[in-house]
């Protein structure tokens, strides 16, 4: 009966961000499945600009792998982070940032799924976040480096989750008023 009442409980509500990781012209060329990982962010982060905020977008070595790629850029309101380091969990202003928006969850999604991905995706959980993995928005050059990563990430706690399904999960209902413009970008 405690464990009941305790589930029924309301808790302070979830702040959430997504996380754009290293999604970089040079990077790009060479990732399994790119068409579909491209066209999935597209989906995930207009959409996200419509019904969240807090947007993070990182770039592994700018200088010799290029900047993101301009058209998964979010039109505004986001924060870029420049790093040589493979985990975001290591950069303090990232951690700092986390903690003054009161973030709790974060929504993953970029390559490469193996590297960048799983060392902050484990490092955050470690941390107490909740990491939620966008599948379909997320490869790495070869698919079982993708595959048996997403299984790591998993088995420490990770919640795997897909472009469509987080997108409806965050819009909650068909009668908010941004629904038709969140279903016109899930059919294109």
């Amino acid at each position: 009966m405690k464990g009941h009442e305790k589930s029924s409980e309301k808790l302070s509500p979830k702040v959430n961000a997504l996380l754009i990781i290293d999604v970089q012209e040079k990077i790009i060329k060479a990732i399994f499945n790119k068409d579909a990982i491209t066209k999935n962010i597209k989906k995930l982060v207009d959409a996200y600009q419509i019904l969240e905020e807090n947007i993070f977008v990182s770039e592994q070595n700018p200088f010799k792998l290029g900047a993101t790629i301009s058209e998964l850029l979010p039109k505004n309101g986001f924060t870029k982070i420049e790093k040589m380091e493979f985990s975001l969990a290591n950069i303090q202003e990232f951690l700092k940032e986390l903690k003054n928006k009161k973030i709790t969850n974060l929504i993953v999604c970029g390559i490469e799924t193996h590297i960048c991905i799983q060392q902050t995706v484990l490092d955050c959980l470690q941390k107490g976040f909740e990491v939620i993995l966008v599948s379909d928005a997320m490869s790495s050059r070869n698919r079982v480096d993708h595959e048996i990563s997403l299984q790591r990430m998993i088995q420490k706690g990770a919640i795997l989750t897909t472009t469509e399904s987080i997108i409806f999960e965050l819009c909650k209902t068909a009668n908010r008023k941004e629904f038709k413009e969140i279903r016109n970008i899930i059919i294109r």
